[in-house]
Parts: structure tokens; sequence; C-alpha cells
């Protein structure tokens, strides 16, 4: 049994996504270019290639040339490195085929010939190989030259020999080379030179101005392929093959020098047209051009050169076509061999073929699909058809969802749409791109039948393709009623939903056969490396494995080697029992996998093979058959341990020199590499995975003797089954949706890149980049590292996961432990949860599994698994040898830990490090109730007490710090402790904690927030420290902290935008501070707090007592502050000046932005009289200790303009002071009860303290304001009674004269009453003001008097007179 050959690909969309390549538009000198026919092919996509090579070198690596989008586009993609692609965008359609070649280590070359007849040169640096044509372009990289031999639409077939030479070969047998005289430069263009050559010519004919080359063609000369050897060459030889198989040599400077019909073998179909050339009847060739020609070298000293050409047979039913391989001496050809392709290429299309070290390589479409064979070529072979012996590879066995398949999906339980989801997503089934083609394609055709108001599905955007599909489809499918019984129609629903799904499942699968379509076949790195281009996927042509191998002769119904016989048996037995039974057989298997295997694994087998009947599906020959087949193994055990190796088994590598260069270098690992191997590792465990399968079957076919089996082979059946089925269901996962938009940033350009993309306009360059969504184990086995070919780093990546590796299933090993806890490292919590589905709960599964809970937000579940895991730890922990190492395995240093308390803390640092604090917290309480009393605890009793104030416990954390020891972490606890109570406004829980010894600590805390903090910023910390004393009767602290916040908030008021509620909150901090001094004794009512600043001190005019005053300076250092004592009155005074100012701005806002001085207390006074604020004012003005002369002055105007005009009066504001509910109840007219009101604020504002000047100022007033008025005889009455000479004077002041007589002489009679009542000795010593008699009396003198004021002035006179002589009298008496 020979090992084949296997084809594994990479879908080109899943690993470089058309977003992220740059795109470059090149210019044309051309003008009025017609623009390209739309595309309208449905079943395939724009992205899908036209065109596809393969171009390599060390320095570059591998690269892929794609023409894409009709032609329009070429593309490069680098397969060896993970550079983003870059896109040309071309005028006109790109005619087969574009080159690629090398200009040393510096520059690439892109050669290619539009349909528009334009020959383009793009220069690309890769200077460096790691960023390529990601460096700054040249000045000139894009240059053009028309090509003057063709019109401005033709098309031929494009061969580029090289950087210099260019053939194209025409539909009428002519071909056009086109030669470089001189390459150009960033300064110069290329200068190219054509000539033009007829076959019909033996020695060539320069026809560089034919009318029309096209228009004289024949069917037969036709030219369908051109060829030339493969570069590096000196030889500029070319070869064309015409569609009446004539293959013809051309040479630089002849022309067509040979020309050989190839001779038609008897196999060639008689069907097909035919043209004569001179007498020989030819069969043609199709008109399609094809790669029908190859040519190539023997090497040596040989100068013959080999043609290869393909001559295809599509009515041969036993194959699809024949080489003919042509040895060309200088100008003469001849026939060495016929090679007859096999009976698999039969109906079979030839796309390419390459002779890579003398061995032929095809690639054929199959049905849609790619096929490659492989034969050698035996040169020295002469003549006649040589037998040869072609080796076939194809993709191994890939899911087709077949209506077949999709129906036997839907059997599983589960919902619908998940099913199709998992199937349309699984890796390798359809590709990124092929899924969003077919979502479009469903999208628009509902739109165009959804109407005006199509369902809002349809025209959201979505973030993925995944999310898009799930929405979308199925979106018009309505669950509907029954119209005669209004029964919700759920079968119709459910069946109509499936047909929408298996639509656009048939959508995806037309578009993926087309992009599956083979294209081309190139060479790789390695001398026998072949790679197979399809137009979206780059695969590669490698040697299968064993099993594979197995897998498919047993597929094939091949014979396969002795020792692995028992496989042919029971592929029978499986055939026998029929696909549906095998499937639940398969269910059963993977029901008891995932159940904890409590029982002998013999007994599990027999008891559900007698439950499932198994033998009851086999009818009783067939029974016997295999009974029969089976008893002829000699020792059944022995084939079951060799199919168990070829399963688990890998191949054993040789070690290359090349393999231990590449160890010394970085790892050159590219994502293309990466897919294959993902690729590869997928294929050989279904295989694996279907050859294990059989063999379990075997044992339920063998249910009742197991007894007699060693019970350790069965075990170990299952346990590699368990690991195969585990890795099979990590390679169906689908690509996670991590990917999305990046937007990528300038910061990440350098300053030349800058300057590049300017001057070469070179915007798509900044353009937003999707990160691909690789699958699952593309990303496992991007993780490995390994860069060996294939299989061999498949077989590294499986023996490294050591998932087949374990000999029971109720057995756990470290590698199976590490699998799962890889998956949850990566984030595939799903994925490492139905892993571990399938392992037994060993201490190392729970730790996995509690990790898991507490990524997917199950932290209680985490937290009580965590607990079961405690007791796996300490000398007692009674777990075995290999649960212990599978449980070190994933702990931190894959050590286990010496106790429960290290675990218990590793556990909380790990709900710690998830932001789990309750978890955390108990975990922490659990170390802490095991530790070891020599342990320093003091950062679990921190944790502790951290975590219970995070959680809102503050009880607890008040508990918890009561009960540490450690006073460094009481004292660093209770801040925190205390900030997070205020900051959730648990302040009256905090007023109930005592704190013990700590008080000072809390009140210094709170103390420095109270200072450091905004006092209008929640929360408030003055206020809860005015709580704090107060609740301990500490009532001068508690006043001194609303006083300082009363003083911060005034600080604050030049910054603020409301003023006007900072004075309302700077009051009530006054008012509180009052309420705490007013509880304590007079002489204890003050503070000690620190002196104001500059401005507050100007503001304020209230003196108050310094206490740094009586201390010598050298006491203090020089930015110490001084202190003052504030006693009660002080901060009423503050309060009442506060409070008229607040008044005062609420009237009148425009105040806000006068001057300090306006508010002055001597201008706040005035401002209140002025709004007839006469109690406010007053109460105000005896608080700050103001004169009232002014708030009097405008009182008595106010009660002067009640008496003349009393409404003009009431129309004001007049609440404080006449529509007060005292001054309302007194009798009389608005000015009467004026007038008394003013009495009244006399008598109890004016005394013999205040000199009566309030009085006198009232009398100015009125006198003033009209002398004819005789002022109130109650005012005048007073001033009688304690100014009787202010009195007199005003009256001469104001020069009512008789007023002053009347005074005088109230005066002197006055005097007299007393001086009759006082005794004769002391009379003498009474006193008169005769001087302010005596100008009474001239100033009435000088006046003309009336008849009472001339009365009254004798009056005065008589009266001056007789006290004059009474004195003088008294005198005598007195002596």
């Amino acid at each position: 049994m020979n090992s084949g050959n296997i084809l594994v690909a990479a879908q080109l969309s899943t690993l470089y996504p058309s977003s992220n390549a740059v795109s470059l538009v090149l210019q044309t000198e051309r003008r009025n270019l017609p623009l390209p026919p739309p595309n309208t092919d449905t079943d395939s996509s724009s992205e899908h290639a036209s065109y596809s090579s393969i171009f390599h070198t060390p320095h570059t690596g591998t690269i892929l040339l794609r023409v894409i989008h009709g032609g329009l586009i070429l593309e490069l993609v680098s397969l060896s490195t993970d550079v983003p692609p870059i896109r040309f965008v071309f005028p006109s359609a790109v005619l087969p085929a574009p080159a690629i070649f090398a200009w040393g280590e510096k520059e690439l070359h892109i050669l290619a010939v539009t349909s528009s007849g334009s020959l383009f040169r793009l220069v690309l640096p890769t200077v460096n190989s790691t960023r390529l044509w990601h460096d700054p372009l040249p000045k000139q990289w894009s240059r053009e030259y028309l090509i003057k031999n063709v019109s401005e639409s033709f098309y031929g077939v494009v061969q580029v020999q090289g950087l210099l030479c260019v053939a194209i070969g025409l539909t009428n047998g002519s071909l056009i080379r086109i030669e470089a005289e001189h390459i150009g430069d960033d300064n110069f263009h290329d200068l190219w030179a054509e000539h033009v050559y007829s076959p019909s010519s033996f020695l060539g004919t320069l026809t560089a101005y034919l009318p029309s080359l096209q228009s004289s063609s024949t069917a037969g000369s036709e030219i369908l392929s051109v060829a030339s050897r493969p570069q590096p060459t000196e030889l500029g030889h070319i070869w064309t093959l015409s569609r009446d198989r004539t293959l013809r040599l051309w040479t630089a400077k002849g022309g067509c020098v040979a020309s050989k019909a190839l001779s038609l073998s008897g196999k060639a179909s008689s069907g097909d047209s035919y043209v004569v050339s001179n007498g020989i009847k030819s069969e043609l060739l199709g008109a399609e051009p094809r790669n029908l020609l190859r040519i190539f070298g023997n090497g040596g000293d040989d100068e013959t050169t080999y043609a290869v050409a393909f001559t295809p047979t599509p009515s041969y039913p036993q194959s699809g076509g024949y080489f003919q391989l042509v040895a060309t001496n200088s100008d003469q050809m001849r026939e060495v061999q016929t090679i007859e392709c096999s009976a698999a290429s039969v109906y079979c299309h030839l796309q390419d073929f390459i002779i890579n070290d003398d061995c032929l390589y095809t690639l054929w479409e199959r049905q849609g699909s790619s096929m490659t064979e492989r034969t050698r070529l035996n040169i020295a072979a002469s003549g006649g058809s040589d037998y040869a012996i072609w080796e076939t590879a194809t993709y191994g066995e890939e899911t087709d969802l077949t209506p077949t398949y999709l129906d036997e999906l839907l059997h599983s339980p589960g919902s619908l749409t998940d099913k199709f989801m998992a199937a349309v997503l699984r890796p390798g089934v359809f590709s990124p791109l092929t899924l969003r083609t077919a979502i479009e394609q469903y999208t628009d055709a509902c739109l165009s039948v959804s109407g005006p108001h199509p369902p809002p599905q349809l025209t959201s955007s979505h973030s993925t393709i995944a999310e898009n599909i799930a929405v979308v489809v199925g979106c018009t499918v309505t669950l509907m009623r029954d119209p005669q019984t209004g029964a919700l129609q759920h079968d119709q629903y459910w069946n109509a939903l499936k047909r929408d799904w298996e639509g656009f499942v048939a959508r995806c699968r037309e578009v993926e056969r087309s992009a599956r379509w083979p294209l081309g076949l190139g060479k790789g790195k390695s001398r026998d490396e072949v790679i197979v281009i399809e137009r979206e996927r780059v695969g590669v042509y490698v040697k299968e494995d064993l099993p594979l191998t197995v897998h498919r002769y047993l597929s094939d119904s091949l014979p396969v080697e002795p020792h692995f016989a028992v496989l042919d048996i029971l592929w029978t037995l499986c055939d026998k029992i029929g696909h549906e039974a095998l499937q639940n057989l398969e269910t059963r298997i993977v029901d008891i996998l995932h159940q904890e295997i409590a029982f002998s694994i013999v007994d599990i087998i027999q008891d559900q093979a007698q439950r499932f009947n198994f033998k009851a599906t086999l009818d009783e020959p067939s029974e016997a058959s295999i009974i029969a087949r089976l008893q002829g193994i000699e020792d059944l055990d022995a084939a079951v341990r060799i199919i168990l190796d070829l399963v688990a088994g890998f191949e054993q590598e040789v070690k290359r020199e090349e393999d231990e260069v590449e160890l010394l270098l970085p790892s050159s690992r590219s994502d293309w590499t990466t897919a294959l191997s993902a690729s590869y590792i997928a294929t050989t465990v279904h295989a694996r995975y279907d050859i294990c399968i059989v063999l379990v079957t075997l044992l339920f076919f063998l249910a009742n003797d197991l007894q007699e089996w060693d019970p350790s082979l069965v075990e170990e059946v299952f346990a590699v089954f368990r690991g195969l089925a585990m890795i099979r269901s990590v390679a169906r996962q689908p690509a996670a949706d991590t990917g999305g938009e990046q937007d990528t940033s300038d910061e990440l350009l350098t300053t030349d890149d800058v300057i590049a993309r300017m001057s070469n306009m070179h915007v798509s360059r900044n353009h937003a980049r999707f990160i691909p969504t690789f699958p699952l184990l593309h990303r496992l086995a991007a993780q490995s590292g390994e860069t060996t070919e294939l299989p061999g780093a498949a077989h590294r990546f499986l023996d490294a996961t050591g998932m087949l590796q374990s000999t029971s299933p109720a057995r756990v090993t470290q590698f199976e432990a590490l699998f799962c806890e890889r998956l949850r490292l990566l984030g595939y919590y799903e994925v490492a949860r139905d892993m571990l589905a399938w392992l037994p709960r060993t201490p190392g599964v729970v730790f996995i599994a509690a990790c898991l809970h507490i990524n997917t937000g199950r932290a209680e579940d985490a937290a009580q698994l965590m607990e079961k895991v405690a007791g796996s730890f300490g000398h007692d922990s009674g777990l075995s040898l290999e649960d212990a190492e599978t449980l070190a395995s994933i702990l931190p240093g894959a050590v286990l830990f010496d106790s429960e308390f290290t675990f218990y803390i590793h556990a909380s640092a790990i709900f710690k490090s998830n932001g789990l604090t309750q978890q955390e917290v108990s975990f922490i309480r659990l170390a802490l109730s095991v530790a070891p009393r020599d342990v320093d605890t003091s950062e679990l009793w921190f944790g502790l007490i951290r975590g219970y104030i995070d959680l809102g416990f503050y009880e607890d954390a008040y508990s918890a710090i009561i009960a540490t020891l450690y006073d460094s972490v009481k004292r660093e606890c209770i801040s925190q402790l205390v900030y997070r109570m205020c900051e959730e406004s648990a302040i009256e829980q905090l007023m109930t904690f005592n704190f013990a010894t700590f008080s000072a600590e809390i009140e210094d805390a709170l103390a420095f927030k109270a200072r450091n903090t905004d006092p209008r910023a929640r929360p408030f910390y003055s206020r809860i420290l005015y709580t704090w004393y107060t609740r301990r009767g500490d009532h001068r602290n508690a006043a001194r902290t609303m006083y300082q916040r009363a003083r911060k908030l005034q600080e604050n008021a030049a910054q603020s935008t409301d003023v006007i509620a900072l004075m309302e909150e700077q009051l009530e901090a006054y008012l509180l501070a009052i309420n705490s001094l007013s509880l304590l004794t007079t002489k204890c009512a003050w503070i000690v707090t620190q002196a104001p600043s500059s401005a507050l001190i100007d503001a304020e005019s209230h003196k108050r007592r310094r206490l740094s005053k009586n201390i010598p300076d050298s006491t203090f250092t020089g930015d110490k502050q001084d202190s003052e004592i504030v006693n009660l009155s002080n901060i009423k005074y503050d309060y009442t000046l506060l409070s008229a100012r607040l008044w005062l701005i609420r009237r009148d806002p425009a105040l806000l932005s006068a001057a300090d001085v306006l508010l002055s207390p001597v201008s706040i006074v005035l401002r209140l009289g002025q709004a007839n604020q006469f109690d406010m004012a007053m109460a105000t003005a005896q608080s700050l200790d103001v004169d009232m002369s002014e708030l009097f002055t405008t009182l008595t105007s106010q009660c002067l303009r009640l008496s003349r005009n009393p409404d003009t009066v009431l129309q004001e504001d007049t609440s404080d002071w006449l529509l007060t509910d005292n001054v309302s109840s007194w009798p009389g007219s608005p000015a009467d009860r004026g007038w008394r009101y003013l009495r009244v604020t006399l008598e109890r504002h004016d005394s013999a303290e205040t000199d009566y000047k309030y009085s006198k100022t009232a009398l100015e007033t009125i006198l003033s304001s009209d002398r004819s008025s005789p002022p109130p005889p109650w005012l005048v009455h007073s001033l009688e009674e304690n100014h009787h000479e202010y009195l007199i004077r005003t009256s001469l002041r104001y020069d009512i004269i008789e007023s002053a007589l009347e005074h005088t002489l109230s005066l002197l009679r006055k005097a007299n009453t007393a001086l009759s009542r006082a005794p004769q000795k002391t009379a003498s010593v009474t006193w008169l003001p005769y001087t302010l008699i005596d100008q009474v009396l001239a100033a009435s003198a000088q006046n003309e008097l009336t008849a009472r004021g001339q009365r009254l002035r004798t009056e005065l006179q008589t009266e001056v007179s007789n006290r004059v002589k009474r004195m003088q009298k008294m005198s005598r008496f007195a002596v």
C-alpha cells in the first residue's frame, strides 16, 4: 500500500481581507477608453481571480499574483509573510498572462499588457523583505508603453519572457515581439522596440505597419498558447501552439524559423472540425486560449530544449487527453514520445501543467474541484507512446452541505438557525467571501420582492458576516394564523424557514463552487513543493500520512495491508449497519464519555449494547460473515493495538540540515502556511476519527466477548476516541467574532512614509483595517510556531497537544487539562466548556471549570468549585500521582501548593484580578481561618477590610478593623472606611461606630477632606465632621468646623457662577456655628481658627483678637499663618452682614457686579432704607454698629411724603414698616401710622447714648422739607426735654424766629420753675444760655414779626428781665 499525496488549501479571503489591501490606480495616456462591461456571472464574485501565478525568490519569498474584477485589478499577495496585499487598478482589462521578475534584491518588476494596447511596467521596492512593496515607491514606479501594432481593443496571448522581452500571440497566428532597448529610471521611461512576425514567412518579415493583423487571420493559425524557457535563461526563443496543433519556434531575429504539426493520437475524437494544411488532415483545438504548452531544458551540457504540448480528448471515454514531448535542437523539432493521461482524467478539463524536477504535474478541473496528477518524464524513451504511471491527488473528505446532509443535521436536537449557522460557518466549508457574496445576493433578492417597506433587517448594517447572516436569513418568514381557526401555523413557519435557509445554503454552494475553480500550478520555495492555485484558494501538493492513506484505501474499497485487515472487516460492518444506526451509536458513545465513569467500561459497553440492540440492525448472513472474518484474524488484540497506533501515532521525521538552519533564524511562518497546517490537521483528524469510530463499533459488536479482553485495551480505545473527538470538535469551530475594524493610525507612519504617500497620492494606504478572524484551529497552530513542512508540522502539533496519549477515559492527563486551559486563555469559553464536558471531574478539571465560570460571569459557581479544589492540597489530600501532576500543570510554576492556606490566597488573587470582590473576601476569610500562627497576615487583613469596604459591608469592615491585631492596618483602613461611607451617604451608620481609641484618626481624616475638598461637592465632609463633633458633645470644634466651612465658601465665591446658593450655604454654616457656640457658657463661647486671607480681612471691619500677636515671631516658621480668636458675637456679626447682603442681591442681582465697597455695612443699611426695609435696616445697623442717621432721614422723608401724597408712597413696597401686623393695627390714616412708626423707632433707638442725634436728624429733615409745617409735637417735646438749646439753634438756623422765641421762652420758664424748686443756697449756680437768648432777641429784632411774634418777643424780654432781677436779688441774699 503506497502512500499517496493529498491537496490542502487555504481560503484567501480568510487570511487577506480585501479591505486590508492597498489600492493604487494606474493612469494611462490613452483617451476615451470604453467602460468595462459589468459582471453578469451571478455564481461568482468579482473578487474571484481569472488568472493567477506564483513567483518565488529567497529574498521576497512566495508571492501570489492574481487578476481579479474581470481583469481590471492585479493583486500581489505575499504567502511567506504577513505583509498586506497590494492592488493595482488598470484602466482596461489585463490580458493573460502578466508576470513578475526580480531586479536583484531591490526591486520587483511587473509586466502586464492590457486589452487597450498598453504595456505597463510596475516597479516595486523590495529592499526590506518584511515590508516589501509597502516601502516608499520610486518616482517613476508606473511606466506605460503604447503598443503600435494593435488596435485599442484587441485580444491575444501574452508571454513575458523576462525583464526585456514580451511576446503576444494574435488570433491570426502572428506574433508581436516587444523588446526593451533601455529600462527607464526615475527620470526616463522605458524604450521599447516592436517586431511583428507572420507564420507564413519562414524567415519572418518585419511588418510594423500592417493595416490589420487580425482581419486576415484564419481559424487554424490562431495562437492558443505561448511559452518560453523558464527564467533565468539566455535563450530568447518563443514557442507557440495554434489551433491546428502546429508547434512553431520563433527567434528574435528570424521570426518563425521552424514549425511542426503534432501528430494525432488514435484516441482523439473524430467528431470535431478539421482543417487541411499541406495535405495533412488536422483536428482543430478549442478556440479558448489555454495552458497547452510548456518548455524546459534537460540541464547540464545538453542543449536540447523540450516542449510539452497537451491535446485534449473531451469525448474519449478512457482519458482526458495526451501529452506530446517534442525535442528542439537548433531549428529542428522532433516528437520524442506521447504520454497518455490517466483514466481519472476522463471528462476532466486540463487547467495547467508544469514540469518540476523531471516530473509532470497536471491540474484538472473535475466537476468544479481540483485534481492534481503527477508522473515522471522518461526523456530517454524514444518514439511511440509511453505508458505513464500517474499519481492522483485530490482534497481530503470535505463536508458538502447537500439537502440530504442538511436533513440529517436537523434530526439532532437544537435550534434550526443554530444548526444552519454552525454548518455554514464551519472552517473550510465556505469562505468569508462566499458568505458575503451569498448574503448580498440573498438580500438583493429579498429587497426586490419586499415592496416599498422591506423588513428593517435587510437595510440595517451589521458588524460581522455571521451576525448579518443570522439576522437576515429568514427575516421575511412570518408566523401566520389559520384564517379559519385562528391557530398559529407553526409547521408552515418552520417549513418556510427551512426552505429559506436551504436556499441560502444553495447560493453559498454555487458561489463556493466557482471560488474553488482551479486556475494553475506553481513552484514553491522547496524543490518539490508544488502550489495549486484556485480562484479563491491556494493550496499545496503534499504527502499523505498513513491514516489518510488507509482511510483513502478503505473509502475507495482498495485492498489494505494484512495488519490492517481488521479495518477492512469493520468498514464492511459499518456499511452493513447503515449510516443512521452508526450515527445513533456515535451519539451513545459521546453520551457515555460525557458522564462520570463509575463502573467498568466493559460493563458499560455491554449495558449500552443491550439497550441499543446493536446486532438487530444486521441480517443473519451479514452477521455470520463478519464474525467468520473476525475469527480469521489470528491475534485480534494485536490487530486492535495496531489500529490504535495508527490513529494515535505520528510519523518520525528525519531532521534535515535546512531544519537546523531554520532553528537559528527568526520564525518566518506566515498565516498561509499556518492555515495549510490547520487544514491538514483537520483532514487527518477526520480520517483518524472515522477509523477510530469503526474500532469502537467493533467493541459494541463483540460486547458479549469483552470480558475476555484486556480491560486496559478497551479503556485505551475509548480514551483515544475521546481525544480525537475533542480535537475534531475544535477543528470544526468557526472564526470567533474577535475581528473588526481597526483604524490605522498615522502615528505608525514615519516622516518618509508620509512624504512618499503625498508625493504618489497613495491616499488609500491610510484606511480602515480589518483584523482577519481565523478559526480556532488556525490560532492554535499559529501558537505552536512550527515551520516544518507537512505532514511533519501537523504531526508535531497533534503530538504537542498530548490529546491522544491518554490510556483511560476515567483519568485526565496533564496534556488534556493544559489543552482546555489553553482554550480558556484564548477566550474560547464555550469551546473550553464543551471540552471540559468530555473529561471526568478531577481536581485539575474542576479548577479549570472554576476559572471558566469566572470568565463567563458565574462567580458563585466558581467559588464553590474553588472550595472543592482546596481539599486537594496539603499532606493529607489523597490525590493520585496523575491527578496531582494534572493539577500542578495548570497552577503557577507548575507546582502544587503546600497547604490550603496558600491556595486560598491564590484563589483570592484570581477573584481580585477579575474584579470579583465578594468572592475575593470570602477566600481571604478562609485563608485567615487556616493561617499558621507564625505567618504575617497583615496583607490579608488589609485585603479583607478593603473588600468589605468595596462591597458596602461597613459593619463587617468595622468589625474587622477592631478585630485585627495590626495597628498599621487599622490606621490605614479607618480613613478608607470613613471616606467610602461618606461617599455612599452612610453617615448615620458611621455615627453609630465608636472606633474606640481611634476617634482622633477619624477626626483627622474628615478634617483633611473638609480642608482640601470643594465645600459644595458631595459628600459634604465639613457637615459630616460637624455631625461627628455634635454627636460627641464637642460643640466648640463643631462650631469651628462650620465657621471654617463658611470661610471656604466665601473664598470660592469669586469663582462660582451661583453666588446666591453659595451665600445661602454660607449662612447655614454661620447659623450652625452660632447654635453650637450658644450651647456653651458665655466665657467659653469662642473658637480659635486661622486668620483669613488679606482680602477677607479688608472686607471685614469687625476687630478680632489675634493670638500670634502676643507670641514672638521666632516661634513660628515663615509660612505659618496667624491664628485668631473668634467669639460668638463675631460670628453673629458675620451672619447678619451676609444675610443683609444676600437680601439685597436677591432684590437686585446687578449688585453682583458691583465693587465690594457698595456692599459695606454702611452701604447695606443705606440700601435697606432706600428699599423701605426699615425694620431690617435698623436691626442690621444695630447689630453691625452702624450709624442710623441716614436711615432716619429716609424714614422721615417717607413720613412727609405720606402726609402730602399718600397714594404714591403706598404704591411702593411698605411691607417692612407700614404693613406689618403691629403697625397695621394702629388707628388713623397711613400718614398717622407712619409718623407713629417714626416716633416708636426713635424711642427705641434714640437716647442719651446717641445724644438724640436721630431725633435731631428727623427734625432737620422736616424743617429742610417744609418750614411752614410745624414738626410733630411729640418730636418737639422730646427735644425740649433733652436738647432744648439744639431746638432753639435749629429754629434760628432755619430762620423760624417765632419758633425760636417760643422755644426760648419755654426754656426760661422751665428754668424759672426749676429755680423756684431749688434751695436758695444753690439757686445762684443755675445756668442759662444767655448768649443764645440774646441771639434770639437780636434775630427777632431784625425780622418783621407777626402779632404773635411781637407778643412772644415782649414776653421773652420780660422773662429775661425778671430772671436777671431775680438772680441779682438772690445773689445779694446769698452773700
